[in-house]
């Protein structure tokens, strides 16, 4: 199928699309997001088309996994052929999620305007789109693991970098710097997949560590036109703290309720006349279900049933005893839980499990143990339960 044309794409400057970390084939709290991640690809391919967008940048970890399912990569291939038809130009890095290998096999075969930049000789290979004001360079690096990058890096016969973050992006930095020179009065858009300082973590990402330092000072990636950030799932900018245009796409769904408070969004880039400023305007993705968290006793939380009903839910239970059937009354109220948490108000919460002593009698060790887990001591129709259950369990001992 020919690529469309659109005469009128390019007035005003270079349109850029910025998003990131889509994790194809995440779930959340077990719930499969394959139906939530293909309806946003969908809108992303709407947005696109609308925008009359020139590039789609998109800085790693696109699979949630280094060999990921058959459905999340047909997910892939459509919306890759998708956007291409649209006219627009696609830019892909690989991150820590994603295998560099797996996805970038095939990238000499891509059809027209899809480029998969997963290896470190790519980095000193732009893919070149140009405007009305000249080129603008589009340089990938995947994500560096140091302990292999430290070595790719290196000149020829030269010792192999500091193993750090810090040292192997200096270094594909220095290169892409090296090859914009080659090239006066070009401009230059990074895709880079890394936890830079100063940027906002979220449970749902995987940590980079390494010698105990996961992050790469923000005065490493300065004299850059625009950088495109990959890794942290909450979108952000870093512009002030980097010195040039530096944005996090964000997730475009949340993965963990540590990011309940986020807007997801994807990152809308205009680049004009060389010299000056990236214009970037947030366009929030749209909400599969809101992510709730609610704390209170148990009756609290199921009084709040009519505003929540709908959401993912994590509930917070603060009964100084542990309600009777509290699972069953909450999925009742909330079809859509996700989690439970029993934190009774009043009770130690660095408080340890009861210590066994030899000479306990046992039914006094699963009286404490109930005790313990509940907040309460246990009824007398526990306790029965508990001396029925034991006298089972000695008579089938004693039988064999």
């Amino acid at each position: 199928m020919p690529r469309p044309s659109h005469p009128d794409r390019r007035l005003g400057g270079m349109k850029i699309l910025h998003t990131s970390d889509w994790h194809l084939g995440r779930t959340l709290h077990k719930v499969d997001l394959h139906e939530h991640q293909s309806a946003f690809l969908d809108w992303l391919v709407d947005l696109v088309e609308a925008e009359q967008v020139d590039v789609v940048v998109i800085p790693g970890d696109v699979y949630d996994r280094a060999v990921p399912a058959v459905s999340s990569v047909t997910l892939l291939d459509r919306a890759l052929a998708r956007l291409a038809d649209t006219g627009a130009t696609v830019v892909l890095t690989s991150g820590n999620h994603d295998s560099p290998e797996r996805l970038g096999f095939g990238r000499s075969l891509m059809r027209a305007g899809i480029h998969l930049l997963t290896d470190v000789p790519g980095i000193e290979h732009p893919v070149s789109v140009e405007d009305e004001h000249g080129e603008v360079l589009f340089f990938g690096l995947p994500y560096l693991e140091p302990d292999r990058a430290r070595t790719e890096l290196a000149g020829e016969g030269e010792e192999p970098l500091a193993r750090s973050h810090e040292a192997v992006t200096r270094a594909a930095l220095d290169r892409v710097r090296e090859r914009a020179a080659d090239r006066p009065g070009a401009r230059t858009v990074v895709l880079a997949h890394t936890f830079v300082t100063g940027g906002e973590a979220s449970d749902s990402e995987r940590d980079l560590s390494v010698g105990g330092v996961d992050s790469v000072p923000a005065g490493v990636l300065g004299g850059i036109d625009y950088l495109a950030l990959g890794h942290l799932h909450g979108c952000q900018d870093l512009t002030r703290s980097v010195g040039a245009p530096a944005w996090y796409s964000g997730s475009p769904v949340a993965f963990s309720f540590s990011e309940r408070h986020h807007r997801k969004s994807v990152l809308f880039v205009e680049l004009g006349v060389p010299g000056t400023a990236a214009q970037v305007r947030r366009i929030e993705t749209p909400v599969p279900r809101r992510l709730t968290e609610l704390r209170g006793t148990l009756e609290e939380i199921l009084t709040r049933r009519d505003e929540h009903a709908g959401d993912w839910l994590k509930a917070v239970v603060t009964d100084p005893a542990r309600p009777a059937h509290l699972q069953e009354r909450l999925r009742e109220a909330y079809p859509h839980l996700l989690l439970t948490e029993y934190a009774p108000e009043g009770r130690d919460a660095s408080a340890g499990t009861p210590v066994v002593r030899r000479e306990q009698n046992p039914l006094e060790v699963m009286d404490e143990f109930l005790a313990h887990v509940t907040g309460g001591d246990p009824t007398e129709a526990e306790h029965d339960v508990l001396e029925r259950a034991y006298s089972a369990v000695r008579r089938q001992q004693e039988a064999s």
